[in-house]
């Protein structure tokens, strides 16, 4: 049995903020209208399932990141969202720049 991913890539897209996140990742991840748009909310929605049809349709969520604004290093914020992922069922991948 092979798995599927579903893979969001955001790299050339500037993310300075959580919010500038999850508009990045709503409509890929088909995240629901109602969703928390909070670290809880995304954490429930990428571990627990059974908030996005579109993730739960997959084994495994890639995110492709650029290494700038949220995740350029040093912001509190972007290193808690990234310690969200687990690194097996859901990996947050933060490319250095070219």
């Amino acid at each position: 049995m092979t798995s599927s991913e579903l893979v969001v890539d955001l790299r050339g897209r500037l993310i300075e903020t959580l919010d500038d996140f999850w508009d990045a990742v709503a409509k890929p991840c088909g995240l629901p209208e109602w969703f928390g748009r909070n670290l809880d909310a995304w954490a429930d929605t990428i571990e627990t399932r059974g908030i996005s049809e579109v993730i739960d349709g997959h084994d495994i969520l890639v995110v492709h990141v650029d290494r700038q604004g949220l995740f350029g290093g040093g912001r509190p914020e972007g290193d808690v969202l990234a310690g969200v992922f687990d690194g097996e069922w859901n990996r947050l991948v933060v490319h250095a720049p070219d």
